[in-house]
């Protein structure tokens, strides 16, 4: 970013000799511009001066970029000339999404080079980019993490033949075609700085032998400075470098109050193991981990200027490198000493001394003395990275920022494996921010080392603002295309794991606009639904009409999911398709729980285009409005798809969701539907043709029957799952042939999900596993025998029981006319087992509270309710 280089440059008209007097023209620019940027909602948190040197304008700012628009009619400009050069059509549309489930590894050279909580391998989005984008065309990801978007964009330019080829090669059997390789334009925006800082390097031209040149000369300098603090004596005398120190906590036995290290009681390093169980050291009482008491211990907090309180830890093993070899050792008194050095030595230079914010995840450590961001590093640690933060430019700081928030902080665990006894580092938990029992100090001249990149890359022309996704500075009608890949309802506290980060940029997340779900910042998941409306909204304002938008999904929770669907529907969109994508190896989180998804799921949904609008407008009130919408979203449908060399039949294609994607797009449109499930069936099968349980257009059918011949084996249309008793039934079906475990179901229960009825309450797929399957010891779901079966029916029915209970308390006690979120199962048993006692009244209060259309589409709930009105 601030290379020189040795031609003149030409930036939106304007010639400089050199980058740096590009960067510091805009730089000025920007300054006068802050004052009315500063007026917009989700401006991010910090001094002038940090977002101006934390900035690459007009590339790049800390803030919303006020370039954006400026940039769009040049690249609009340019467009022509493209097409004039036969490298881009001018009437080129895209009718059918792309379909096709993804598989993509993260094992590639820029998914590595900067860690972040959720990224989606570049290749990947590459594919959708090849699909629904031509060379020229814009393409704008507003929750854009680290860039990947950019990256993707670039590299449909630059990518090395291997990928070229791979790519190519899915894209002629996708389409008979060759995909038109080039340059798409990027715009990326996040709400985070500490994601734009990374997302602004990766879309940059990085030279790394310069900053490899840089950076080891500066840290070469500050070694040689303190490298006392990273110095162990060898068995013979000689001086080690430290590689790392594992501190553990200390503890009492609750028992005698006697003070233990853990790592003393629990460390088996012959076997590699920790011990969940040992005696303590002073009395023999039996213990474990949780038992034990926390010791909080009194010490003077330079940064904060007092005296605190915090958890007590002792370093307890080195590793260590002497004569080329590598050792351990047990900490000596030698050890001990240096540590004392340590901690009484000054940080010369400014470290970040922020308090933690409210949060779900920020004040985990509240209690343990750790509240402020120092406070996560070791004094030695703290000491070198202070000083050598000020001396780095921007791309070294990239470097340095892949380990500030993890393996340089007490975050960074220590584990003990049966192939490693001593013990390997393990990084901290994803996704959190916490402090384990045992942590590593790491040496910071090794780990920054590391994480130099080992190679260049220029994928500069991208630009990237840092604003809430709501609040684009982007006109109307200008995007040729979007990916996003939001935050998903309480997955991630985005705006907390990156504090760390920011700390040391300068610059924070302002999360009042924060699409998640957080208790701390009052965000239910129905606010988090609104919020994720007023980002689709304004993606939609910023889509040409008649393109498209891609939207990645990860998340288990079927109430983040319809909100998700609804929200697209309600902002305008029209969904299309729903496919997969699997990044093959998951986060720590996917590996080790039970119910984390494999895969993400992908939505495919496109803004209308003018002439249907136009064209709606003028039969909006009509039945005939009704067939030009449907036949509108056919042509923006999947014809074909091929899953295990067969014909699988297309959800999307079905009636029943023809039919809620009219009433979702009448409703978002603020007007009544013209007609019922029967009439629109009825005139389906006049209108179009029918094949497999799907509907077509004429010519599209002809393109089914084609494909259909060369596939003849047919998957069938799946069961839809829009209620309790639907998915009982879909899950039956499902493991009927296999016996397969949750990760393997919940993406395909995902796509089977077909809009619930409003004010019913569908319980989480691993609920309904529970109550209606049985798992083996290799965590496989599979259908129980008729005896088992019983067993559980009676279990579930209690549970039903208790829930309408609570149904009839919440009935009789609450003010409210309704009860607006039922679980019909269970109103289902409680009605009958009032019929049984004869408790007609009951069941008359109760029909009467709850939602309407619940009561009538419910066959069962309406014939007891009419024989119990009949007779109170």
């Amino acid at each position: 970013m601030n290379e020189t280089i040795d031609k003149t440059i030409e930036v939106m008209g304007k010639t400089f000799a050199t980058e740096e007097a590009r960067r510091e023209y805009f730089t000025e620019e920007l300054r006068k511009k802050l004052p009315e940027l500063k007026k917009m909602e989700g401006f991010p948190i910090g001094e002038d001066e940090d977002i101006l040197k934390l900035s690459n304008p007009p590339f790049y700012t800390a803030c919303p970029n006020p370039w954006l628009n400026d940039f769009i009619g040049q690249w609009e400009e340019e467009k022509i000339q493209l097409e004039k050069q036969g490298k881009r059509s001018k009437d080129f549309e895209v009718d059918e999404p792309y379909a096709a489930d993804i598989s993509e590894g993260k094992n590639n050279k820029f998914y590595s080079l900067h860690t972040y909580h959720t990224k989606v391998p570049h290749p990947a989005i590459m594919r959708y980019l090849l699909h629904y984008t031509q060379p020229g065309d814009i393409v704008f990801d507003g929750f854009a993490g680290t860039g990947m978007t950019g990256v993707a964009a670039k590299q449909c330019e630059k990518a090395d033949d291997k990928l070229k080829h791979r790519l190519g090669a899915e894209y002629r059997q996708a389409h008979n075609d060759e995909p038109n390789w080039g340059e798409r334009h990027a715009i990326l925006s996040d709400l985070a700085p500490a994601a734009t800082f990374i997302s602004a390097n990766l879309n940059s031209k990085y030279r790394t032998d310069r900053v490899k040149k840089s950076i080891t000369k500066k840290l070469e300098a500050l070694y040689e400075k303190n490298k006392w603090m990273y110095e162990t004596k060898h068995t013979d005398g000689s001086l080690g470098r430290i590689n790392f120190i594992v501190w553990s906590e200390v503890t009492a036995c609750t028992e005698c109050q006697h003070e233990f290290v853990l790592w003393d009681v629990m460390a088996d390093t012959e076997v590699g193991r920790m011990k969940k169980e040992f005696n303590c050291p002073n009395c023999s009482t039996k213990l474990n981990k949780k038992k034990c008491q926390t010791i909080l211990v009194s010490e003077f907090d330079e940064g904060l200027d007092k005296v605190i309180k915090s958890k007590k830890y002792l370093p307890v093993l080195i590793k260590y490198s002497a004569k080329g070899k590598k050792f351990f050792k047990k900490i000596d008194e030698k050890d001990l000493q240096l540590n004392k050095q340590v901690e009484n030595a000054t940080v010369i230079k400014k470290m970040p001394i922020s308090r933690l914010p409210e949060g779900d995840e920020s004040r985990r450590n509240d209690k343990y003395g750790m509240t402020h961001v120092h406070q996560f590093y070791t004094r030695r640690n703290l000491i070198f990275m202070s000083e050598l933060w000020e001396q780095l430019d921007l791309h070294e700081k990239f470097v340095a920022t892949s380990i500030l928030s993890r393996n340089l902080t007490k975050l960074n665990r220590y584990v003990l494996k049966p192939r490693t006894p001593h013990g390997r580092v393990n990084g901290p938990l994803s996704g959190t921010l916490y402090v384990s029992s045992e942590y590593v100090e790491q040496n910071p001249f090794d780990l920054l080392q590391s994480k130099i990149p080992k190679f260049s890359w220029d994928n500069s022309g991208s630009l990237t603002s840092t604003n809430a996704a709501q609040n684009n500075l982007i006109n109307d009608d200008s995007i040729d295309y979007i990916f996003t890949d939001p935050p998903f309802g309480a997955n991630i506290m985005y705006s907390e794991l990156n504090f760390i980060w920011e700390s040391w940029l300068g610059v924070f997340t302002n999360n009042k606009q924060e699409a998640i779900e957080n208790s701390a910042q009052n965000k239910s998941t129905l606010e988090y639904q609104k919020l994720m409306l007023d980002c689709f909204i304004d993606y939609y304002r910023i889509l040409k009409p008649g393109k498209w938008m891609t939207v990645e999904f990860s998340n288990t929770s079927a109430a983040v999911w319809n909100g998700i669907q609804t929200a697209l529907q309600n902002a305008g969109f029209v969904i299309s398709n729903i496919s997969a994508l699997d990044k093959k190896h998951g986060g720590i989180k996917s590996m080790t729980y039970s119910t984390a998804v494999k895969q993400d799921l992908v939505i495919s949904c496109y803004k209308p285009s003018s002439t249907f609008d136009k064209k709606f407008t003028q039969h909006k009130t009509s039945e005939v409005g009704i067939w030009d919408f449907v036949e509108e979203h056919l042509a923006h449908l999947p014809i074909h798809l091929v899953k295990e060399n067969a014909t699988t039949a297309i959800i999307e294609r079905s009636p029943k969701i023809l039919f809620d994607r009219l009433i979702a797009f009448y409703v978002q449109k603020s007007l009544p539907v013209p007609i019922d499930a029967g009439k629109f069936q009825q005139g389906l099968r006049e209108r179009f043709v029918a094949r497999d349980g799907m509907f077509f257009t004429e010519e599209q059918v002809q393109e089914y029957d084609k494909k259909k011949a060369e596939n003849p084996e047919f998957i069938q249309l799946s069961i839809l799952v829009s209620s309790e008793q639907d998915g009982v039934l879909w899950l039956k079906n499902l493991l009927s042939e296999n016996k397969l475990t949750y990760q393997d179901i919940q993406p395909q229960w995902m796509q089977a999900l077909a809009g619930v009825r409003k004010g019913d309450v569908i319980p989480e797929l691993a609920d309904i596993l529970e109550e209606n399957f049985l798992k083996n010891e290799a965590g496989q779901w599979y259908v129980p025998d008729a005896e088992n079966e019983a067993d559980l029916e009676k279990l579930r029915n209690k549970r039903l029981l208790k829930q309408f209970a609570a149904y009839q308390e919440q009935a009789r006690n609450s003010k409210k006319k309704k009860l607006k979120e039922i679980r019909v199962e269970a109103l289902r048993a409680g009605f009958k087992y009032n019929y049984q006692n004869k408790d007609f009244k009951d069941i008359v209060e109760i029909g009467d509270r709850i939602p309407n259309n619940l009561l009538m589409e419910d066959e069962v709930l309406l014939q007891f309710y009419d024989i119990a009105s009949s007779r109170v």
